[in-house]
């Protein structure tokens, strides 16, 4: 039966155009394609990326982060209560008004208390800015590195500058030794993403984030496999263009440098624009789905590499609406520009500061009755001149 479904799924009318298949791309005549067995390599790249990574956080992202300032903010625990962690465990971490009292008359508590509790256990989960920082860090480092390393790789390249010419002579296009290496360090470093999500701080878009790695991993493989590689290459440096300016932009603000992190997420904003919402949309992607049906008949993978691409392009418009959230903050009064994606963290200072106060009224109520904010009698009050 397995074999059934390979042969099924590997059936040349699903992949390729009528007329072409499988042995077009065979290697001979001393040139070589692309193959879907080149890539396994990429599974320990993805494990030295994560040990790479360790190493990173722990040395240079350090450095780093001393370099520019960067804390760690020391966080008040909450006190150890079995009630109130079993409650913060099993059911929920933002009880209602109701489920205050209740929690109240069981840990005798006042409901101030109750409430601050929660706060700070909340906050003890929450990741650190070192944390943030390290991630940023390293993320950057690769999206420039990686960036770089694809305008290098394409630069004397004809279809950087023609879209059309990435079909030019498809599928029998011959596989470059800078393409190979540009495929599987990209494939292995975002498998190397959707391994580490689960430690990595969590952000309000988890599972964009989730659907975005699987949708890239498959993209890329697909188009390997198919011999897209051309147009694959051209996706790759889209995406590089602006995401190491995002990074760069969350290290400053990690690290409260806000102006300077005001202007890159300025420059960060209209290069994403450019490159995801215009070059994206409107170059290559109506290479992929116009000029191919030109050429030969739409066939499955023509719909099936379009889908995937359609499906990143949603991403790029539901992120461009958090950018867009982001960059109210620049409204004269606001001065900080903060990840829309990332939860703040809660702080005590508020609700002590009203303590004292509640408690001054609740002393006047118990004295008697309030007239316009003051108590009707008071005799120990004395008249100051």
């Amino acid at each position: 039966m397995l074999s059934r479904l390979s042969e099924w799924f590997w059936n040349e009318r699903l992949w390729f155009p009528v007329g072409l298949g499988w042995a077009d791309i065979q290697d001979r005549d001393g040139r070589t394609y692309a193959k879907g067995s080149d890539l396994w390599v990429t599974l320990p790249i993805a494990l030295a990326f994560l040990i790479v990574r360790q190493i990173f956080e722990r040395t240079l992202a350090l450095w780093l982060a001393s370099l520019m300032g960067v804390k760690e903010k020391v966080r008040v625990r909450a006190a150890p209560n079995p009630t109130l962690e079993s409650y913060f465990c099993s059911t929920s971490k933002h009880p209602a008004q109701s489920i205050v009292e209740n929690l109240s008359k069981q840990t005798g508590y006042s409901e101030q208390q109750v409430q601050r509790w929660f706060r700070r256990r909340r906050n003890q989960e929450r990741p650190n800015q070192l944390k943030k920082f390290r991630e940023a860090s390293w993320r950057f480092t690769f999206y420039l590195l990686a960036f770089l390393a694809g305008l290098a790789a394409l630069i004397d390249k004809p279809w950087l500058y023609e879209m059309e010419e990435m079909w030019k002579g498809f599928p029998t296009l011959t596989l470059l030794t800078s393409q190979y290496w540009y495929y599987m360090i990209e494939l292995g470093f975002y498998i190397s993403l959707l391994f580490s999500v689960a430690s990595d701080v969590k952000r309000k878009d988890f599972k964009e984030q989730i659907v975005h790695h699987v949708a890239t991993i498959l993209l890329i493989g697909f188009s390997w496999c198919m011999n897209y590689i051309r147009a694959g290459t051209l996706i790759m440096l889209v995406h590089d263009a602006s995401d190491y300016l995002l990074e760069s932009a969350k290290m400053f603000n990690y690290a409260g440098w806000r102006k300077t992190c005001n202007y890159i997420f300025i420059i960060f904003a209209a290069v994403f624009f450019i490159t995801r919402l215009v070059i994206f949309p409107f170059w290559i992607m109506h290479c992929t789905w116009v000029y191919p049906v030109t050429v030969y008949p739409p066939f499955f993978g023509y719909y099936f590499f379009n889908g995937l691409l359609f499906v990143l392009q949603c991403l790029h418009i539901f992120w461009f609406v958090l950018i867009l959230r982001m960059a109210i903050k620049f409204l004269p009064g606001n001065h900080i520009v903060e990840d829309e994606r990332s939860d703040r963290e809660e702080t005590d200072d508020s609700e002590e500061e009203d303590e004292p106060v509640q408690k001054e009224r609740s002393t006047k109520i118990k004295n008697g009755p309030l007239q316009n904010g003051h108590s009707s009698s008071n005799n120990n009050h004395r008249k100051m001149e």
